[in-house]
């Protein structure tokens, strides 16, 4: 029996896919022919030794390194490889980086405000007045980060961890598809590190998040897929448990 047309359902595209991607510097192979996909509404740990080429690969998926060879593909048709780095974001991937940049003279509050997607021309944002889904929109993801109680504090008075977490914040207010995370756990407490594991997992039921990470109580508190990198290509995949169980693993990484 024929299924028709209208009612066969299309498979939703990988929010994300590298495709034999190579970087190399001065002779070096940052990336070696790196392919792997993401799934829409995935949260993936990536982990590997330091020069595995995680940061590289960041950069070439956000547009700040162009690869020598390869394609990467967002939501299975735009190749990310053509364009700059401003193209990217505004397409609705977002990047946080390792150390944490926010307005410390500003509040929490107000931090959220100069994130949002509006018009962010310097005219544009000292005549707007916040409309009341902006606010709403502001109070939600205060509440996702934990910092309601905070709001009308300066950023620069919070903890490391609140402003790791003001900083991922931020990047929500921008309402990307694709969230790209730098060891955000560095320098947090143990109690400051769940929270975040907590967190991340709740941003994943509405968007994609990758999270690049060293910290392997955290990768396990994530309980999720995980791609081991190594020498610029991919090592092992699979849930945790499996890739530390893997030779290959145990010898290039967590051996050492």
């Amino acid at each position: 029996m024929t299924v028709p047309a209208h009612d066969q359902i299309e498979p939703v595209p990988p929010v994300l896919y590298l495709d034999g991607v190579s970087v190399s510097f001065d002779g070096f192979k940052a990336l070696n022919s790196l392919s792997f996909i993401v799934q829409s509404g995935e949260l993936r740990a990536i982990i590997g030794p330091n020069g595995a080429g995680k940061t590289t690969m960041m950069d070439v998926i956000t547009g700040k390194t162009k690869p020598d060879e390869g394609r990467v593909l967002f939501r299975g048709e735009t190749d990310l490889t053509r364009m700059d780095e401003a193209s990217i974001a505004n397409l609705g991937i977002g990047r946080k980086f390792q150390k944490p940049t926010v307005f410390e003279s500003h509040s929490v509050f107000h931090n959220l405000e100069l994130a949002r997607k509006d018009d962010r021309s310097v005219f544009g944002t000292l005549l707007a007045r916040l409309s009341g889904e902006a606010e709403a929109r502001i109070e939600s993801v205060l509440q996702t980060i934990s910092l309601t109680k905070e709001r009308d504090r300066l950023a620069g008075t919070l903890s490391h961890g609140q402003k790791q977490w003001l900083e991922i914040g931020m990047l929500l207010m921008q309402e990307p598809d694709l969230l790209l995370v730098d060891e955000p756990v560095a320098g947090m407490t143990d109690a400051e590190t769940a929270q975040t594991a907590q967190l991340l997992r709740e941003i994943a039921r509405e968007r994609s998040v990758v999270v690049v990470e060293h910290d392997m109580e955290f990768v396990r508190a994530l309980a999720v897929r995980v791609t081991v990198l190594h020498e610029g290509r991919v090592l092992s995949e699979g849930p945790l448990e499996a890739v530390q169980e893997d030779p290959r693993v145990i010898e290039v990484y967590l051996g050492r």
